[in-house]
C-alpha cells in the first residue's frame, strides 16, 4: 500500500480526490471527510458517541486547504473548524477499508 500522493484535487463544494503513486484514485466526499476529522476534539466527541460534525452548515464546504508538510492535508471548513490534519497514510487505510476512521 502506497501512501505517497502525486496529485490532489480539492473541490471545495464536493470532495477531495487523491491520486497515489501506485495509480489508485481515492475520492473523499466532504460530509464524510468532515465527520471523520482526526483532531483531538472530534475524536473525543466520537469516543463519547457524539458526532464530530453535527451537519451544520449544510452543505459543508472547504474554505481553505493546505499541505501539512509532505504527509497530509490541513483543512479549514465553513463551520469554522480548522484543527484537523488528514495524513495521507490514514486516508489511504480508510479508503482501503483497513481503518474505521482517519487518524494520525
Amino acid at each position: 500500500m502506497s501512501a505517497t500522493v502525486v496529485e490532489i484535487n480539492v473541490d471545495r463544494t464536493r470532495a477531495v480526490t487523491l491520486t497515489f503513486d501506485d495509480g489508485l484514485v481515492c475520492e473523499f466526499p466532504l460530509p464524510e471527510l468532515r465527520a471523520a476529522c482526526p483532531c483531538a476534539t472530534c475524536r473525543a466527541r466520537r469516543d463519547q458517541g457524539r458526532p464530530a460534525w453535527g451537519g451544520h452548515p449544510d452543505p459543508i464546504e472547504i474554505v481553505d486547504a493546505t499541505l501539512a508538510g509532505a504527509w497530509g492535508l490541513s483543512v479549514q471548513w465553513n463551520d469554522g473548524h480548522d484543527t484537523g490534519i488528514y495524513p495521507w497514510a490514514s486516508l489511504r487505510r480508510w479508503y482501503d477499508g483497513t481503518s474505521a476512521e482517519v487518524s494520525g
